[in-house]
């Protein structure tokens, strides 16, 4: 009965590796590999990737190797490498040995090219990409063979040479791999293996000027670094056979099995790199690190933790078929985590000052709370507390109804860690608008003090002259609508949430605070999660809103 359990509690891939380790496969070796293209920044769909691949070599006592396919030089940057790298050492995950690069291998592919050349397997094609893909047919109609798919073998190696040699311009000639033009997986119909780009690449330079294409490189890096299982995503189920063709030719031994996975899609955003690189060029965010994009650098800057985000990747788990996730379920295992570990402070984003009136003028006193009330072996902090402070402007209303139990003429609130206070009377400017609360307080109503009377409303606040200034960036979704890709008649861009990014400046912060350092995080109590952001100074202080208390969004839907 144990043994059924264990088994009903492993995802499909696993009772894979399970079975593969049970028959001595591969030398009973489990070998992955997280394969990014370093062509953008990595976002939360290649956080489940990466958990689950270096997961695997964990669970199994394998290794895992990390490997960029920089097989196009015209939209990789060094910049995209070193944000992949941090990401994954962000998410707590450790590649085995050095970096691997499909450049690394691009002689020995080249050279393979050559043997299936040779071998009557390939062959040089003079047709452009638009003739390839008209004669490639559908899949109910066979393709029609290229003019050139019989060209004399040393015809083939000559101009393959060539082609390496750099004497033909952009897009005249490819090499592509002769399979069958009649098969019903269109993957099939002779792809192209080699294309010509005569573009500099980032790590090797101008030492080639034609590249491999994925399909071909992919399969064949695997096998080089003796991979045990190549796990993708769905979108490859149909390439699998020809990855499975190109290892027929080259393959002895052991040899990589291509398993692939449902990716992750979650409402209330957009997973393709394309679309994340036109909110960025089109300056629609600040950057591939804006925290309102889903990119594992945008939620690390916006004050996700790497624990949320493995708790959400394991949580929604591995399956076959494609689904979407709701937002609401990171945040709220963002939530979970945050509550768990940040210190309770006390900011006031939209300040009203409150003058206690029957407090001793240029006197002060210390408050005492709890850090975390969450840990029982949480420390305590001291705050100033004196005649002036400042409270929330939503903290107050002037006629307020029954149900509104904050604060208002002739009504008493506690404050946090301090006094019962009531309001008496208010100031108001030329405009009708209030900017000072007058207030009095009960000293025998201290918290900590042993006596008690109830108060329906407990208000947080900051000492008006002891405070510290900060810019608060209330951050949102980035997207109103549940599918923003999703409708063929209408840019995504159209569903970009014009409220994603509200900045305050005038906020007012506990002392505490003063000391503050990039991506700290804590819960300013009443109003949310924030995390100090990275523009933030000694003469700035900047916290970027994480998420609120509760989902906001669901009465939403």
């Amino acid at each position: 009965m144990e043994a059924d359990n264990n088994e009903k509690s492993l995802n499909f891939i696993e009772q894979i590796i399970d079975k593969d380790l049970l028959e001595g496969k591969n030398g009973s070796r489990v070998h992955t590999r997280f394969p990014p293209e370093p062509n953008g920044y990595l976002h939360i769909g290649h956080a489940k990737s990466i958990c689950l691949n270096f997961g695997l070599g964990i669970k199994y006592g394998g290794k895992t190797n990390l490997r960029f396919d920089d097989t196009n030089p015209t939209k990789e940057e060094d910049e995209y490498v070193n944000s992949i790298i941090e990401d994954v050492k962000w998410l707590g995950f450790q590649w085995d040995g050095d970096i691997c690069y499909t450049s690394n291998y691009f002689q020995q592919l080249y050279d393979w090219a050559v043997q299936l050349i040779k071998e009557g397997k390939a062959y040089v094609d003079d047709q452009s990409a638009e003739e390839i893909s008209a004669q490639r047919g559908t899949p109910q109609k066979p393709g029609v063979e290229s003019p050139f798919r019989n060209r004399p073998l040393e015809e083939n190696l000559d101009l393959f040479e060539r082609m390496r040699r750099g004497e033909f311009a952009n897009g005249e000639k490819v090499l592509r791999a002769k399979v069958d033009m009649a098969s019903p997986n269109m993957q099939m119909r002779d792809p192209v293996m080699y294309r010509i780009l005569h573009a500099s690449h980032h790590r090797t330079g101008d030492k080639w000027c034609i590249y491999p294409m994925y399909d071909y490189a992919h399969g064949q890096s695997d096998y080089i670094e003796q991979i045990t299982h190549s796990i993708c995503t769905l979108e490859f189920e149909n390439h699998r056979p020809l990855y499975d063709w190109f290892l027929d030719q080259i393959a002895t031994g052991d040899r990589p099995q291509q398993i692939e996975f449902a990716r992750l899609n979650i409402n209330y955003t957009v997973m393709s790199k394309r679309k994340l690189l036109e909110l960025v060029e089109g300056n629609y965010v600040s950057g591939w690190d804006d925290p309102r994009m889903p990119t594992i650098s945008g939620l690390r800057r916006r004050g996700y933790t790497p624990e949320s985000i493995r708790n959400f990747t394991d949580r929604i788990g591995i399956a076959k078929r494609d689904n979407v996730i709701e937002y609401s379920l990171l945040e709220f295992l963002l939530r979970e985590h945050l509550n768990k570990i940040t210190k309770r402070v006390m900011a006031v984003l939209n300040p009203l000052k409150l003058t206690i009136t029957n407090y001793p003028e240029g006197e002060f006193e210390e408050v005492e709370l709890v850090n975390n009330p969450e840990d029982e072996n949480s420390a305590s902090r001291k705050l100033p507390f004196g005649r002036n402070i400042y409270i929330e402007q939503a903290d107050f209303m002037l006629n307020a109804s029954r149900k509104y139990y904050r604060l208002s003429v002739g009504r008493e609130v506690r404050l946090k860690g301090a006094y019962i206070i009531k309001c008496n009377d208010y100031v108001a400017d030329e405009n009708g608008e209030i900017t000072e609360l007058l207030c009095t307080y009960d000293p025998e109503t201290k918290s900590g003090s042993g006596i008690s009377r109830r108060v329906k409303a407990t208000l947080h606040w900051v000492n008006a002259e002891k405070c510290i200034d900060a810019e608060v960036r209330l951050y949102d979704r980035l997207f109103t609508d549940e599918d923003p890709a999703g409708h063929k008649e209408i840019d995504f861009k159209e569903f970009i949430n014009p409220d994603s990014l509200k900045i305050l400046s005038n906020c007012k912060l506990e002392p505490s605070l003063a000391e503050a350092k990039a991506e700290d995080k804590f819960q300013f109590q009443r109003l949310g999660y924030f995390c100090v952001d990275k523009d933030s100074s000694k003469e700035k202080l900047v916290f970027n809103r994480t998420v609120s208390l509760k989902d906001s969004w669901a009465k939403r839907k």
